[in-house]
């Protein structure tokens, strides 16, 4: 199963390296959105607090990895989808799926991170914790819009049902993430943030079992 999530993985890089169009879009959205936040919220002249500054920083790699990870499976037309069912587990469908856009979502949240800090200061004093927090915060929203994006993909209207499925599942990661990244910013210590990491890491290990489990019987529809 192992050397099929890696003939997929390297499938899905050369189709995105291929169709640069839809991963230059999603960076010039996450360069945009910040310079749109530097001259809007008075960031430009230095009032922009350290909770308004982490707020919307996840706010952005939110709808980022939205826009990022909701094409996974509705850009999939039925011929490929029956290709991939003929050569390929639907488990490792799956994983492929949730290590690929983990990867592109933690591209996006260090890039998001980057041009944050050269443009409205990085105001970060535990920086290993907070890259920590994004790289668990990337795996958590990967796996549920995956996961989501593969259900949506069997309705007509999967746009709207996959906002809806995902908002319950979202909002808890998000804001353990939040929490955590507060506190790196803050420089406290790392003990207070280890309960918050575990439940961030439960809820990743809930969400990835359940779409391996589930996935398999949606596929085989």
């Amino acid at each position: 199963m192992w050397n099929e999530i890696i003939v997929l993985i390297k499938k899905e890089i050369t189709l995105e390296w291929r169709q640069k169009y839809a991963l230059n879009g999603i960076l010039l959205y996450v360069v945009s959105a910040v310079f749109i936040t530097y001259l809007s919220v008075g960031a430009k002249q230095g009032n922009i607090s350290i909770p308004t500054w982490n707020a919307l920083y996840w706010v952005i790699i939110l709808f980022s990895s939205v826009n990022a990870v909701a094409k996974s499976f509705v850009q999939e037309h039925q011929g490929r989808q029956l290709y991939y069912y003929m050569i390929a587990s639907p488990e490792a469908i799956i994983l492929s799926k949730i290590i690929y856009n983990s990867l592109l979502t933690l591209i996006l949240s260090l890039l998001g991170y980057i041009v944050f800090s050269v443009i409205l200061g990085n105001p970060v004093q535990d920086q290993p914790m907070f890259i920590l927090n994004l790289l668990m915060g990337s795996m958590g929203f990967s796996a549920c819009l995956t996961m989501v994006s593969g259900i949506a993909s069997k309705a007509s209207n999967n746009a709207t049902l996959m906002a809806i499925l995902s908002f319950p599942i979202i909002i808890p990661i998000l804001l353990m993430a939040i929490k955590i990244s507060k506190n790196a910013i803050d420089g406290l210590d790392r003990e207070i943030s280890v309960d918050k990491l575990i439940t961030l890491l439960a809820i990743n290990a809930i969400i990835g079992a359940t779409a391996y489990i589930l996935f398999p019987y949606l596929w085989r529809s």
